[in-house]
């Protein structure tokens, strides 16, 4: 009986497939940019395919594109789950991906209202070492939204003048800035900050919306109701657009 056993099993083990060659980096990088072409089309296909790769040691570039693909299910804690184990393969590996995939991480937690969550992953990715100007920039941008969330003005703050002084040339840094310092009624800065954002992207909406709103709150209401129309009229169909439309009717505009 032994002996048929050993037979078995070294008949087994003759006829198994060999295990599949391990893909190269270029080979990783096309795959994973297909595969997150593939989440932006269809996020449940991608879901699988990154699975599928994951099964077959696809490692960290699998876990990424799985965390892809869940993001665009809206899967937003089981996505912060993915980025997080990713980012930390990617860190004990010395991988410079860890940045991206600690802020990717963040940001998936961020849009699951887990603001504490976001805001620890981005200080993951701040205690990297290397970062270039323009990531660092990136992250306390990011990290400022996450303390925005938490109710944080003052850590909020810090990251957006840390943040503007990094990536000057990045207007959603400077909307940011404008609009913190809006709500905590720094009227100067708000109007310093708004009108670098405007000069670094005259025609968006949601600047000329948060530029009205400054305006009237310093009573300026001609100025106001210029810039809310040139939100409403810049993009009609967008948050920014719609909210400035309502402020035109008087009506309570929400934050877009």
């Amino acid at each position: 009986m032994m002996f048929v056993l050993l037979a078995a099993a070294a008949a087994a083990v003759a006829v198994a497939s060999p295990p599949p060659p391990a893909l190269s980096q270029a080979e990783h990088s096309a795959r994973g940019a297909k595969c997150a072409a593939l989440a932006d089309r269809d996020p449940a296909k991608a879901e699988a395919e990154a699975r599928a790769w994951l099964a077959a040691n696809g490692g960290m570039a699998a876990r990424q594109c799985l965390g892809i693909a869940q993001s665009g299910l809206e899967q937003w804690a089981a996505s912060a789950t993915t980025f997080e184990a990713a980012a930390k393969e990617a860190q004990i590996a010395q991988d410079p991906m860890a940045v991206v995939l600690w802020m990717q991480a963040g940001n998936a937690a961020l849009a699951g209202d887990e603001a504490s969550r976001a805001r620890g992953n981005f200080d993951r990715a701040l205690a990297l070492p290397g970062l270039s100007k323009e990531m660092e920039g990136e992250v306390h941008l990011d990290r400022a939204r996450a303390s925005v969330a938490l109710g944080d003005s003052a850590a909020a703050r810090a990251d957006l003048d840390r943040a503007t002084t990094l990536v000057p040339r990045d207007p959603l840094g400077w909307l940011l800035r404008a609009n913190l310092a809006r709500k905590s009624k720094d009227l100067p800065t708000a109007f310093a900050s708004i009108r670098e954002a405007a000069k670094l992207s005259p025609g968006d909406a949601s600047i000329a919306y948060e530029a009205g709103n400054i305006a009237a709150a310093s009573g300026n209401m001609d100025d106001a109701r210029a810039a809310w129309t040139r939100a409403a009229q810049a993009a009609p169909d967008s948050p920014a657009g719609q909210a400035a439309a309502l402020a035109l009717k008087g009506g309570e505009a929400p934050e877009p």
